[in-house]
């Protein structure tokens, strides 16, 4: 069993980046984005999950709580910006039920 501080690599991920922060808060954007129905989901299906999207949101809001003080001035206004604009849309996607 490897160490738990190391990385392992996944089979099928040859040749691919490893993820990072950014990669990682864009893409819980995207399916924030899909639960809001503002993008269809990759089956081409359009549909609105309030819930999940605030599952996603808080998720969001816990790593900006957990991360303070720890990133790079770009990432932080990433995830600011991130925040910001789907907490806007999910408040739109409330207002509007």
């Amino acid at each position: 069993m490897a160490d738990e501080d190391e990385d392992v690599a996944l089979p099928g991920s040859e040749g691919e980046a490893p993820i990072d922060f950014t990669t990682f808060v864009l893409s819980l954007s995207t399916s924030c984005m899909i639960q809001l129905g503002e993008m269809a989901d990759p089956d081409g299906t359009t549909r609105i999950d309030l819930a999940q999207a605030r599952s996603t949101i808080e998720i969001l809001e816990m790593l900006d709580r957990k991360t303070e003080g720890r990133l790079t001035g770009e990432e932080d206004r990433m995830l600011s910006h991130v925040l910001a604009d789907l907490r806007a849309r999910y408040l739109a996607r409330w207002s509007a039920r």
